[in-house]
């Protein structure tokens, strides 16, 4: 009989779709399910507050899932290189498989793991199991990598096969004797002070979540999407990117579930289709470029002269910046541990523009505040923010909150839900309170610097001095 084959999940927490534990299987013998809890190999991006929230659950599921199909899942804590070993020394395994991570700290450390591996006797083999595309073998005609993201799809939709998703295995063999393994609960994913109750209410974080929320976005809001997913104050989005972040759902299995419902043709599935290719552009920028987690792709913005300032970045947090639409983003992303992709854009710029913060303190928030906290997407998201990245929004290119929250949430309902003070202000002066007559304001119940504040950074004085600190960048150039 072959010896048992070690399937190691890491971001992949799905059965369906995963070419790791199709190779285990395909290997003949038991098959061990494990995972390895190893944030230290993660360096500075270690997961965040809300990551760990979302793992612990997706965890959880996922070891019913595996139980049910006949193979418990086997947790271990500490480097994985030491515990692979171990388990398979234990077991006597002689392979492990993996789909591969493309984060720079844990693709080094996975090269490492995989040289162990072999040198111990082990078979081991990795797969790109998380994108629709290997970011290693897409350039462009010069050899290059993309910086543009419309060539960068354009190339993918025409040269990659994207394929198609593997079947969940129906049953796993285990082995004869289950491995040690600790419980989920020790891992200690879950606050101690439980400030997660609005998130459990907000999600399913589970492989059932995320199968839901994909049939029934694809029953109704997608054909809508173009112009709902602006909207923060409509449920028009997927809110799919945590399922994509945790593996609990593929890219494959989305692109080839909209094909199968027949979308494949319309406009809206096909801008849902193009924004999991924007995923796959903040991996390929990952790939390419490591050290954009932490540094500008565009040199030159090394020398950005920021003003930075605790207090405004604390007030910014908070969500008491004094613009509604952004102390609503902010709020909700404390609640829920996820904000509205527009008002991301829309939080970021005041961040890094009105407020002349460093992009990395935004970037720093977000990874701990989200539950999609992703690396490339994280990282593509603020430089874009910033202007410092690839195709970004050039930074002279500066967002008007009051307009923007007028534009997306014009009868001010979102605001209305994060905000709650500001729950009475009619519709005209909801996204510039300040501006509204005493009167309206005391019938509101509203007092300017008292129950809410007003911007802590003028409009025209907090674009002034982005476009003043813009100039004295290029000056220097």
């Amino acid at each position: 009989m072959p010896s048992p084959a070690i399937a190691w999940f890491r971001l992949d927490l799905r059965l369906a779709d995963n070419p790791a534990l199709r190779a285990a299987l395909d290997h003949g013998g038991p098959v061990i399910p494990a995972y390895i809890h190893d944030p230290e190999a993660e360096g500075d991006w270690r997961p965040g507050g809300a990551s760990d929230w979302w793992l612990h659950h997706a965890l959880s599921d996922l070891g019913a899932q595996l139980a049910k199909a006949g193979s418990p899942l086997v947790i271990r804590r500490g480097p994985a290189e030491r515990e692979l070993l171990a388990l398979a020394k234990e077991t006597g395994a002689g392979a492990v498989f993996w789909n591969r991570r493309y984060e720079p700290r844990v693709q080094a450390r996975d090269a490492s793991v995989k040289q162990a591996l072999r040198a111990a006797g082990l078979a081991a083999e990795s797969f790109n199991g998380g994108l629709l595309h290997d970011p290693t073998q897409v350039r462009n005609l010069s050899g290059k990598p993309f910086q543009v993201f419309t060539p960068f799809w354009k190339h993918c939709l025409s040269h990659v096969d994207f394929g198609k998703p593997l079947p969940a295995p129906r049953a796993l063999p285990a082995p004869d004797k289950a491995p040690r393994s600790a419980t989920v609960e020790e891992l200690r994913l879950l606050p101690e002070i439980r400030w997660d109750g609005a998130m459990g209410k907000a999600w399913d974080p589970t492989r059932r979540g995320a199968e839901t929320r994909l049939r029934g976005f694809l029953a109704a809001a997608v054909n809508d999407y173009g112009d709902a997913r602006d909207l923060p104050d409509t449920d028009g989005t997927s809110r799919l990117s945590p399922y994509l972040h945790f593996g609990q759902i593929s890219p494959r299995e989305i692109v080839a579930a909209v094909d199968a419902a027949g979308l494949s043709a319309r406009k809206g599935p096909m801008k849902f289709v193009a924004e999991v290719g924007w995923r796959e552009f903040g991996h390929h920028l990952l790939q390419h470029f490591p050290a954009t987690t932490d540094e500008p792709l565009r040199a030159e913005f090394k020398a950005f002269p920021w003003s930075k300032d605790k207090a405004l970045l604390r007030a910014w947090r908070k969500g008491r910046t004094g613009y509604p639409i952004v102390d609503a983003g902010m709020r909700q992303l404390w609640e829920t541990g996820w904000m509205h992709n527009r008002v991301r854009m829309i939080a970021a710029s005041v961040l890094v523009k009105h407020f002349l913060q460093p992009w990395q303190d935004g970037a720093a928030w977000f990874w701990d505040t989200l539950v999609d906290a992703d690396l490339a997407s994280n990282t593509l998201g603020w430089q874009w923010a910033g202007g410092c990245g690839a195709d970004a929004a050039p930074y002279f290119r500066v967002f008007n909150p009051v307009l923007q929250g007028e534009k997306f949430d014009p009868k001010g309902d979102y605001v209305r839900r994060f905000v709650p003070e500001l729950a009475k202000v009619p519709a005209e002066w909801i996204h510039k309170p300040w501006e509204a007559p005493v009167g309206v304001l005391e019938a509101a119940g509203v007092r300017l610097d008292d129950t809410y504040p007003r911007p802590l950074v003028g409009l025209a004085e907090g674009r002034d001095r982005a476009l003043a600190a813009f100039e004295r960048l290029k000056a220097g150039m």
